[in-house]
């Protein structure tokens, strides 16, 4: 229950260098296995480092949610990259057109405004906007929902001189609500059908979709087969993973990311305190379904001890159990709830195995929301 790690300062970042990279192994031989590519999702890490180790398995490109974080990894000789989000403002785009000179660069759009702002500014700078049409599957967020819309937009494509539709991609978030791995299974299977539907509407307007990108982490971790024509899948936990998306396969084996804390009050016979707290480790919990977690967090080995809550600066946590087994002073390990934001609340991370500090991790698209 005790960290081997009583020599780093707290709250820092640990990244277990065994798992990460046995977790960067499983998905490239998901991927390959599937005859799919693997674009992985960097927002969750936001480290061009553990970027370029995952290229180096066979990654043949990466996602990005902004194009700060774009700029970043490109400055760092990442050179294929998809922004897998709506990009809208003439601003935003200019900073996509800087970036198409020097490397291959595509992002999302889902709309007719998209399409004329996109047009407007690429023409401007004489050069080709890539992009690909998001199609809402189920999660209620971004994307084409009716196909009268998505009409419109092709019909727009259509007159485009500067923007080239690459493709389509789907985020099948909703997955992380199944009630179990059946459930999810058919919400991936839905979610593939109703985009790869949307794909071939395209190519009945005359349109060359060479890509066809799905994405969550669930259906990839629990092993579930691709649809023939899917041509890439987006997955971002899965690198480091979490206690939600650890739920999901019933083991924290696979966690390769923990937050060190340190043990700084046991004011009464069950109260532990910490000094992680929501500037740490973020307030975030899933409330329902194969990603549900209990409480702010796990403490590493110890069963399933959670946080119980968080202020800005402390973690508070309830079990005579762990009362018993520590002593002010002590660190301890956290498998975060969702390692995505908790990556962005960080400098770097260190990479550790077996008591030892490998390297330290610079987080260097951190805090790039725009």
């Amino acid at each position: 229950m005790i960290s081997l790690y009583q020599y780093i300062d707290t709250p820092a970042l640990l990244i277990d260098n065994e798992v990460l990279m046995s977790n960067i192994k499983y998905m490239q031989d998901y991927a390959d296995s599937h005859g799919v590519k693997l674009r992985p999702h960097t927002k969750t890490h936001k480290m061009s480092e553990l970027a370029k180790m995952q290229l180096e398995a066979g990654a043949k490109g990466i996602a990005v949610a902004k194009i700060g974080e774009a700029e970043v990894y490109a400055q760092k000789g990442i050179d294929d990259i998809f922004i897998a989000n709506e990009i809208v403002g003439e601003d935003k785009l200019k900073r996509i057109a800087d970036l198409s000179k020097k490397i291959e660069i595509s992002f999302g759009i889902d709309s007719v405004f998209n399409v004329k702002q996109a047009e407007k500014v690429f023409a401007e700078a004489d050069r080709i906007a890539n992009v690909l049409v998001e199609i809402e599957v189920g999660e209620n967020r971004s994307g084409i929902i009716e196909k009268s819309d998505y009409q419109n937009l092709l019909d727009e494509l259509k007159k485009c001189k500067h923007v080239k539709l690459k493709g389509v991609f789907s985020h099948d978030g909703n997955s992380y609500h199944a009630k179990d791995a059946e459930e999810c299974k058919q919400i991936f299977i839905d979610s593939q059908k109703r985009t790869l539907e949307f794909a071939q509407m395209a190519r009945d307007n005359g349109f060359e979709i060479d890509t066809v990108s799905i994405g969550s982490t669930p259906p990839f971790i629990l092993g579930f087969d691709v649809i023939e024509g899917v041509t890439e899948v987006r997955i971002g936990t899965y690198i480091l993973m979490d206690a939600s998306q650890s739920n999901v396969i019933g083991t924290y084996e696979r966690c390769a990311a923990t937050i060190l804390t340190t043990v700084i009050s046991k004011p009464t016979d069950e109260r532990v305190i910490t000094d992680a707290g929501a500037k740490s480790m973020t307030m975030q919990e899933r409330s329902v379904g194969i990603c549900a977690t209990k409480g702010k967090g796990i403490i590493k080995n110890s069963g399933d001890i959670a946080v119980t809550s968080v202020y800005d600066e402390h973690g508070i946590i309830y079990s005579r159990k762990l009362h018993k087994n520590v002593n002010i002073g002590d660190k301890i390990e956290i498998f975060p709830n969702h390692i995505c934001p908790v990556c962005n609340l960080y400098d770097k991370a260190y990479l550790v195995s077996n008591g030892k500090i490998i390297k330290e991790v610079e987080v260097d698209a951190r805090g790039k929301s725009n």
